[in-house]
C-alpha cells in the first residue's frame, strides 16, 4: 500500500522506496516519511503565524546517514540497556553495543532505520506498522509495531501498539527535536520547560540508571514549575556534568498507564505553548547535547549545540534489567499499548 501513497521521498541504500504523507486539518499539519516513521514536519500556529517546529532533513540520504534519529520511532527498546545484555525467563540474550559500552534505541539497524508500511492514510490520520522478525538485533519475540499519528485539534496524538509471539522487552517512543522558536532558530536555552515530574533516575557516566528514584527538589532537576532551559543546564551537578546537560529520564506525576501532564514548554519569541500528554512511566529529556554545530538542516537551516530539545516518553532506561523499574516486558500474545499528545497553542504577547 505504501507504494500507492503520499509523494516519493526517495530510495534507499538497499532499493527500498520511501514515501511522505501530509496530515493538515487546517489548524496544524505535518509530514511524516515511511523511513523510520518520521515525523519530518510539525507546522503549528504562532503569535505571528505557522511555525515548523520540529528539526528534520531535506533528503533520504541524511536521513540514513546523519545521527540524532531526527523525527524517528526508536525500538524495539527506546533508549538504553546497560552492556548490551539482558536475562528473560532465564536465557541471556545479547544485543549490539552501539553507544559506547551499552545498547541504544534498537541497536545498529533500530526501528528508525527501517521502513515502515502505511497501513492506512488519510487528511488527517495514518497508520503505519513495522514487523520485526524473531531475533533482529537480538531481541527475541517475532513482534509486530503499529504507530498512528493523528491530528485532533491543535494536538498530534502518537499511539503505539505492538505484539510479539514471545515474552520480549518493547519500549517505543518518538525522536522528534523541538524547537518551539522554529527549526533552525538557534539554541533553545531560553525556552521555558515544566516537568510535571518529582523525581528522576540518576545514572551513571554511559547514562545507565543506578536503579534508584530520586527526589528532583533541591537539585537542578527540579523543573516543576516554569524553568528557561539554559537556568541550570550548565551547574557543577554530577548528573549534568555526566550527561553533558540534561539527558534524564523523569519520573511523571500520577497513575502509571493514564493519560497525564507530563510537559509543558513555550517560546517567549514566538508564543508557541506545547503541552504533553502520556500513559507512559517517564519522559526522557534531552537537550540536543550531540549534536553538533553546523549540521545541515530542512531549507537551509543549519543546527548545532542545544538547537533542540527531547522529550521522550517511554519505559525507563535500562528497565530490562533493573527489577525496581516498571516491568517493559511484553508478554507473548499481550498488547503494548501507549499514548502521547502534543497539544499545542500560541500566547499573545
Amino acid at each position: 500500500m505504501s507504494k500507492d501513497i503520499g509523494t516519493p521521498f526517495g530510495v534507499t541504500k538497499e532499493g527500498e522506496e520511501v514515501r511522505e504523507l501530509t496530515l493538515d486539518n487546517g489548524a496544524i499539519s505535518c509530514k511524516i516519511i515511511t523511513f523510520g516513521a518520521a515525523v519530518r514536519t510539525l507546522t503549528v500556529p504562532g503569535r505571528g503565524g505557522p511555525v515548523d517546529v520540529v528539526l528534520g532533513y531535506d533528503t533520504l540520504a541524511e536521513y540514513e546517514g546523519n545521527g540524532g534519529f531526527f523525527g524517528a520511532v526508536v525500538g524495539r527498546y527506546a533508549n538504553r540497556i546497560a552492556g548490551g545484555l539482558f536475562n528473560l525467563n532465564g536465557r541471556a540474550y545479547t544485543l549490539a553495543r552501539n553507544d559506547g559500552p551499552n545498547h541504544l534505541h534498537g541497536g545498529e539497524a533500530g526501528y528508525s532505520h527501517r521502513v515502515w508500511t502505511v497501513e492506512e492514510a488519510g487528511a488527517d490520520r495514518a497508520v503505519l506498522t513495522l514487523d520485526s522478525p524473531d531475533g533482529e538485533e537480538g531481541y527475541p519475540g517475532h513482534l509486530q509495531a503499529k504507530v498512528t499519528y493523528a491530528l485532533e485539534g491543535s494536538a498530534l496524538s502518537v499511539h503505539y501498539e505492538a505484539v510479539s509471539d514471545q515474552d520480549t522487552p518493547c519500549n517505543l517512543t518518538n525522536h522528534s527535536y523541538f524547537n518551539l522558536s522554529g527549526q533552525g532558530s538557534g539554541d533553545v536555552l531560553d525556552q521555558k520547560i515544566q516537568l510535571f515530574c518529582s523525581s528522576y533516575t540518576p545514572a551513571d557516566e554511559t547514562s545507565i540508571p543506578f536503579g534508584r528514584i530520586d527526589p528532583v527538589e533541591g537539585t537542578p532537576m527540579d523543573l516543576r514549575v516554569p524553568t528557561p532551559i539554559g537556568a541550570h543546564i550548565g551547574e557543577p551537578f554530577q548528573q549534568l556534568v555526566w550527561g553533558h546537560g540534561y539527558d534524564h529520564n523523569f519520573v511523571v506525576d500520577g497513575q502509571l498507564g493514564a493519560l497525564r501532564p507530563a510537559a509543558r514548554v513555550c517560546s517567549e519569541t514566538t508564543g508557541v505553548v506545547m503541552e504533553v500528554e502520556t500513559d507512559s512511566p517517564g519522559v526522557q529529556f534531552y537537550t540536543a547535547n550531540f549534536v553538533e554545530d553546523g549540521r545541515k538542516g530542512k531549507a537551509g537551516a543549519h543546527y548545532g549545540f542545544r538547537h533542540g530539545f527531547c522529550l521522550e516518553t517511554q519505559h525507563f532506561p535500562d528497565s530490562p534489567n533493573q527489577p525496581g523499574f516498571p516491568s517493559a516486558t511484553l508478554k507473548a500474545g499481550g498488547r503494548y499499548s501507549q499514548t502521547t499528545r502534543f497539544h499545542f497553542s500560541a500566547e499573545k504577547a
